[in-house]
């Protein structure tokens, strides 16, 4: 019995050998299986464009060491002067300016009637007084008017846009679009007299040929595009906020503009169709936006 017993001993020690690499694999499966959870949750957001984030800390794009930027800091500073206005001609003018801007509406159906080009430039000149980190000032207004380029940026978004809707952006947008009735035709690419692609550099160059750091520079130029709709309002021309998701490396390669900048919105401007529709939308009460302490 004795015998048989150590002669059993080397068997049942390699199943349990066996039994325990196998329990072994099982847990680093689970294991890896969890790790990969993130993944799969950053996987599942398919509309975060890469080119629409925010560069302004990215490696071995900021000055080296403690160099300073050797920025003026002798500017001279001046006395402020504005107009004040008495409390009913201040309750007057924010209701009228309020009253204005909510007449403003996402337009997709653009005339091709011609544009004064002196009121774009006006209008931008208006978006270039936002406020900006630094002063640094990072944006750069591309304004197409050549009808061949347009065509172009038209074929590259709608063909970027079909996939968006097809594939990347999930049903849940997909579905939350349809009453707005929009797809990945955008015929006011082509009709619109004005396409503006409005660029954030997310850095500068001195030079001497040294990288500027550039602060804050996506939240500076998106002040900047919301006093730029604020003044396309004022003078009676319409647009569509436009974000071409994916597109924004091949627009910076067909309009020649350099690698330190990225796309951050693009709109077409012009007039407002005479057949031109919207959904009757309706925007939150204030007491919905306003928080008091």
């Amino acid at each position: 019995m004795t015998m048989a017993f150590s002669t059993l001993t080397p068997i049942f020690i390699a199943i349990i050998c066996v039994l325990i690499a196998v329990i072994l694999k099982s847990s680093g499966k689970g294991t890896k299986k969890l790790e990969s959870k993130p993944n799969q949750t950053a996987e599942s957001r398919p509309w975060v464009d890469e080119d629409l984030k925010d560069s302004t800390d990215l490696p071995g794009e900021e000055d080296d060491g403690d160099e300073w930027q050797n920025l003026d800091d002798n500017i001279a500073h001046i006395p402020f002067m504005t107009e004040r206005y008495s409390e009913e001609d201040m309750v007057k003018r924010s209701k009228d300016f309020y009253a204005l801007l909510n007449k403003r509406r996402s337009i997709r159906f653009i005339s091709d009637e011609p544009v004064p080009r002196e009121v774009i430039e006006n209008v931008i000149k208006a978006a270039g007084t936002a406020p900006s980190g630094a002063h640094t000032e990072p944006w750069t207004f591309v304004v197409v008017q050549d009808l061949e380029t347009k065509h172009k940026i038209r074929e590259i978004i709608e063909e970027e846009e079909e996939i968006n809707y097809m594939k990347r952006m999930g049903d849940r947008w997909v579905n939350d679009l349809k009453r707005l009735r929009t797809n990945w035709i955008k015929e006011y690419l082509d009709t619109a007299p004005y396409l503006i692609l409005i660029f954030k550099q997310v850095y500068g160059m001195f030079p001497d040929g040294r990288k500027k750091t550039h602060y804050y520079n996506e939240i500076s130029v998106s002040i900047a595009c919301g006093i730029f709709l604020a003044a396309l309002q004022n003078v009676g021309l319409v647009t569509v906020t436009s974000t071409p998701l994916n597109c924004g490396p091949r627009l910076r390669v067909l309009l020649q503009r350099p690698v330190n900048e990225k796309l951050l919105l693009l709109l077409p401007v012009g007039y407002p169709s005479k057949d031109a529709t919207v959904p009757d939308l309706k925007r939150k009460p204030v007491d919905d936006i306003m928080v008091v302490i």
